[in-house]
């Protein structure tokens, strides 16, 4: 499912990825301290996302409980990917560049963009 979520969004869905279900009232105190957010405000977001599908509840007990309904690397890999589209017009190569240009990599980022490129050549199949 591709999904795109606004930052606020990822805040809260951050909180439900890490652990689930919650209620309404342990995601406000859990992003009070972040976003100055009220219980008002998480409802809203909360409707928003099951809106979008990103996710559902249970009835339990005198709570709703809220899931995710939508992997974080999904949500990851379509939020990468509009990026590219938007920023780079879905050019990888040309984002790379830019970032080499900018000096924007570090010893270990380059590294791990090697190990990723040579999984991906494989063994010449």
């Amino acid at each position: 499912m591709k999904i795109n979520l606004s930052d606020s969004e990822w805040k809260l869905m951050n909180r439900l990825w890490d652990r689930s279900p919650m209620t309404i009232t342990e995601l406000t105190a859990a992003l009070r301290e972040d976003t100055g957010w009220t219980k008002n405000t998480v409802i809203t977001m909360l409707s928003r996302l099951e809106a979008k599908g990103a996710v559902r509840y249970e009835e339990g007990g005198r709570a709703k409980r809220y899931f995710p309904t939508v992997d974080r690397e999904d949500a990851a890999r379509a939020e990468t990917e509009s990026f590219l589209s938007k920023v780079y017009g879905g050019s990888l190569g040309l984002m790379m560049s830019a970032m080499v240009e900018s000096h924007a990599l570090t010893e270990a980022d380059i590294a791990e963009l090697s190990a990723i490129l040579e999984k991906a050549g494989g063994d010449g199949k």
